[in-house]
């Protein structure tokens, strides 16, 4: 397979669920996601990583590198260290990250996730809970994903995914760079770089 690769699996998932289940109305704090992108409208997310709105510029939001940690991520603490640890792991820098749950029957919408920070990215998917295992589909193939599994995938490739499930899917998805392109990425404006370094 080109657009999808198994990176890890027997990831132990209840450690997340348990602190995302201790907040209450967890879901109901950030309906960007729902609100402002079509393709997403019947997806949840609580944002963990956003763009760095002072970074804008005269830029389109997709183009902005930048990225910082939200308000609501001091209280996913389990969640923040465990990307922390990957991206250390992987020595790629983090980028936007949020926990999105998919509702039973519910979908995302094909679409390509455009723009200059798409552009030199790679998307992970962590899989914490999909009673069938996450179907998904990107370009012209199709994989399940199960609990406890990380995939990166190509999201410059048209893709798509749905719950036919009948709980709530829950996924981490997030995004890093890789090391070596900081410079190529940063280099106008080379103090975001020690920003998103330091976060």
């Amino acid at each position: 397979m080109k657009n999808f690769k198994l990176i890890k699996q027997n990831i132990p998932t209840q450690p997340f669920l348990d602190q995302i289940d201790s907040i209450a109305n967890a879901w109901a704090g950030s309906t960007g996601r729902q609100d402002k992108i079509m393709v997403q409208r019947e997806a949840l997310a609580i944002p963990l990583r956003g763009l760095r709105k002072s970074a804008i510029g005269g830029r389109k939001r997709r183009d902005v590198h930048e990225s910082r940690w939200t308000t609501a991520s001091k209280q996913y603490s389990f969640f923040v260290q465990f990307l922390k640890d990957f991206a250390k792991e992987r020595n790629e820098i983090l980028g936007r990250a949020k926990i999105v749950c998919l509702p039973a029957g519910k979908q995302v919408y094909p679409h390509i996730d455009r723009g200059e920070y798409y552009r030199v990215r790679n998307r992970y998917h962590l899989v914490l809970r999909s009673s069938l295992g996450s179907w998904m589909k990107t370009g012209d193939e199709e994989v399940r994903m199960r609990e406890g599994e990380l995939w990166w995938f190509d999201n410059n490739e048209v893709h798509e995914a749905r719950n036919d499930g009948d709980q709530d899917r829950i996924h981490v998805i997030f995004d890093m760079l890789p090391a070596e392109l900081e410079h190529e990425v940063f280099k106008a404006n080379p103090a975001a770089s020690k920003g998103v370094l330091a976060n």
